[in-house]
């Protein structure tokens, strides 16, 4: 299995995902994303909407080489074709796995994450949790 799903699987279990439109829309609007993943077959619609609310909202935004049957397997959830995750340091780590693989493509996001996650840990900011 791809460490870039597993990933997304770990932020599941740990409740730190954010899982289709509506769902993704409002962590993003609560200030708790701090990534925002479209899958490589999500519809235009759904697209543009979360590059929308997550650029608009300061939230870091990718569209990944996955498809929603992927993401659907690893989250449990049917085939959403967005996600969030809301950990700062699985999305640090999800952006790193990425870039290894496609640099050019998702390098400058990882090192965006990367700093974000180095500040957030100087500063002794306790790590963000969706309240259940």
């Amino acid at each position: 299995m791809d460490h870039c799903l597993q990933l997304i699987g770990i932020a599941r279990k740990a409740g730190l995902l954010a899982v289709g439109s509506e769902a993704v829309k409002s962590s993003v609007r609560a200030g708790k994303a701090s990534l925002v993943v479209t899958a490589t077959d999500a519809s235009e619609g759904s697209t543009k909407r979360a590059r929308y609310s997550s650029e608009s909202s300061g939230v870091i935004y990718v569209d990944v080489p996955y498809t929603k049957f992927e993401i659907g397997n690893i989250t449990g959830r049917g085939s959403p074709g967005t996600v969030a995750i809301l950990d700062i340091g699985l999305a640090a780590g999800f952006m790193r796995k990425l870039a290894a693989k496609e640099p050019e493509r998702y390098g400058e996001a990882a090192e965006l994450l990367e700093e974000k996650s180095r500040r957030r840990a100087e500063k002794g900011v306790s790590r963000r949790r969706i309240e259940v």
